[in-house]
């Protein structure tokens, strides 16, 4: 089945991170692109396989956008924002089972609730940088997670680049940033992702 002009457009744009500001701009130029060779007698495969692979496509819009690799500290300020507000979001059920829950079983209550919110910790970076590149805190600051070439991550980057929180190395990991080119943890090298300013 032959792909159509617009599912390669889209193909395109998921390939750029969520906040690209050219998106529109660059769907409306690979439509006249398309349109153009169309119009020249081309057929659509045609005219799609000399557009290329599309994340390389998208790769090469990418590379006209200079990327600036996020400072460290702000970095650390937005993890920061991001522990605070999964705190705030889960501190109501801590407070509810200590006024309110059964004395016989608050131990295993307070168990479940620090497993539950070490679990959201962990986890809530992982899925918001995979669906939107940023967390709450990285968008507070105006930084985004993207790949080397600046691309949209992908689900298995986003699980890599945050392995350190779940094997409790988050500090070492984090001091790489200091001396790498980049500013890249460990782990960031190893996925080939980078945080940088939108």
């Amino acid at each position: 089945m032959t792909m159509t002009a617009d599912a390669f457009i889209a193909r395109v744009l998921d390939a750029l991170p969520p906040a690209t500001p050219m998106r529109d701009q660059i769907a409306l130029e690979l439509r006249g692109s398309i349109d153009e060779r169309l119009a020249a007698g081309q057929s659509l495969d045609t005219a799609l396989r000399q557009l290329g692979d599309p994340t390389k496509l998208a790769e090469s819009y990418l590379s006209a956008v200079p990327l600036r690799s996020a400072p460290f500290f702000v970095r650390a300020l937005a993890r920061l924002m991001d522990f605070a507000a999964v705190t705030v979001v889960i501190a109501p059920v801590a407070i509810g089972l200590w006024f309110f829950g059964d004395v016989r079983y608050m131990p295993w209550g307070l168990f479940l609730y620090l497993i539950v919110g070490s679990m959201l910790v962990a986890i809530y970076p992982i899925v918001a940088e995979a669906l939107y590149g940023r967390t709450l805190g990285k968008h507070v600051f105006g930084l985004r997670v993207v790949t080397e070439s600046g691309t949209r991550i992908t689900w298995l980057q986003a699980v890599v680049r945050n392995l350190p929180i779940f094997l409790q190395i988050f500090v070492i990991d984090a001091l790489f940033a200091l001396f790498t080119e980049r500013s890249q943890r460990a782990f960031e090298l190893l996925s080939r992702t980078r945080v940088v300013m939108r």
